[in-house]
């Protein structure tokens, strides 16, 4: 059988992400089993986490499995990633080396490795995971890389829960103010995943300059066209947040300024109105509010927000527990994980 990886949702149907969403919530209903019974992930992190490890490292467990952190760098060797290069800077060891002999140790490998937020035409190739998936002779996870596809589950799963249907569900992708430039992962995923699901989608940003990545617009409207729904961009705040079912909210950097972040601190600065508060959810269809989190309370969205009956993002935290446990299992259920019987 072909070795398969949980890069990105788009490598899944949508009937595949369907079963991935109930085989969660089986395990939302029951959250123990044998399924990693003898296997073990070994969870790569290049970048900081708190919801990702822990919900990783105890789903693991709850299965019956067994995780192994790693931050390379800190408390693992430095890796290179390039073909051809000669390693006489930090790089203690090549990814061709480090992938395969963690496939022969452990069934699973998780990446979370965030850009570098100095030339996009370089980070928007994702060549961490990539080059980990292209080695590894066991399944690969994305924890997080210029997307984020467990969060787009757990984001999915909260949905279902609280709406039933999602076809044609109004849905608002707002961008929001934040002090520092971050990372388009979220923003990405939940436009993929909004449409995958037959979503009717609104991006929400201050400028033509927050439009997301030309891959990930063109994937949304196919997305959106192949599952009844639609995607357009709109700057105008009171027609984006009328009649909402649901608003999702993410801070951004512009990509045309990426890796000239002081040029396009002054334009992010001027749009702080963009906050997610009472009056805009208002406008809403007794519409639902969630976040990815962590969230900086009256930056984001305001403390109202945050502790009105309306906001899911409790919920989607700790779907997340659930809907990795299930990709976990899936992948191990289609017999790709090999531990210490891979090969090179």
């Amino acid at each position: 059988m072909a070795l398969r990886h949980f890069l990105t949702t788009q490598d899944y149907s949508r009937a595949e992400i369907d079963a991935l969403l109930e085989q969660a919530a089986a395990f939302k209903r029951s959250p123990r089993g044998q399924q990693l019974a003898g296997r073990s992930i070994a969870l790569m992190f290049f970048n900081p986490s708190m919801r990702t490890r822990t919900s990783f490292e105890l789903g693991a467990f709850q299965l019956g499995g067994h995780a192994i952190v790693l931050s390379p760098g800190k408390d693992a060797w430095p890796i290179e990633f390039d073909v051809g290069t000669v390693m006489e800077g930090e790089a203690e060891e090549h990814i061709a080396e480090v992938a395969r002999v963690l496939s022969r140790y452990v069934d699973l490998i998780a990446v979370r490795a965030f850009p570098k937020f100095q030339d996009w035409s370089v980070d928007r190739e994702d060549r961490v995971i990539k080059a980990f998936a292209r080695y590894a002779t066991v399944p690969v996870i994305n924890m997080e890389t210029i997307t984020h596809p467990c969060q787009e589950l757990a984001h999915a799963l909260a949905l279902k829960e609280h709406l039933g249907n999602l076809d044609n569900k109004k849905y608002v992708l707002t961008w929001t103010y934040h002090p520092k430039p971050l990372n388009t992962a979220v923003a990405n995923s939940a436009l993929l995943i909004a449409t995958k699901l037959g979503m009717d989608v609104t991006l929400l940003c201050p400028t033509p300059e927050y439009v997301l990545d030309e891959r990930y617009m063109q994937a949304g409207h196919r997305n959106a066209k192949e599952n009844g729904g639609s995607l357009k961009v709109s700057h105008d705040i009171e027609e984006a947040y009328r009649g909402a079912h649901v608003v999702y909210a993410k801070s951004w950097g512009a990509l045309p300024y990426f890796g000239r972040w002081e040029q396009e601190k002054p334009i992010r600065d001027a749009h702080r109105h963009f906050i997610v508060d009472e009056a805009k959810m208002a406008l809403t269809d007794h519409g639902l509010f969630s976040h990815c989190l962590p969230l900086r309370r009256n930056v984001k969205a305001t403390d109202a927000v945050m502790d009105a009956p309306y906001c899911i993002a409790v919920d989607e935290a700790e779907n997340r527990l659930h809907v990795q446990k299930a990709v976990m299992a899936s992948l191990l259920v289609q017999g790709t994980g090999t531990g210490e019987q891979g090969t090179t």
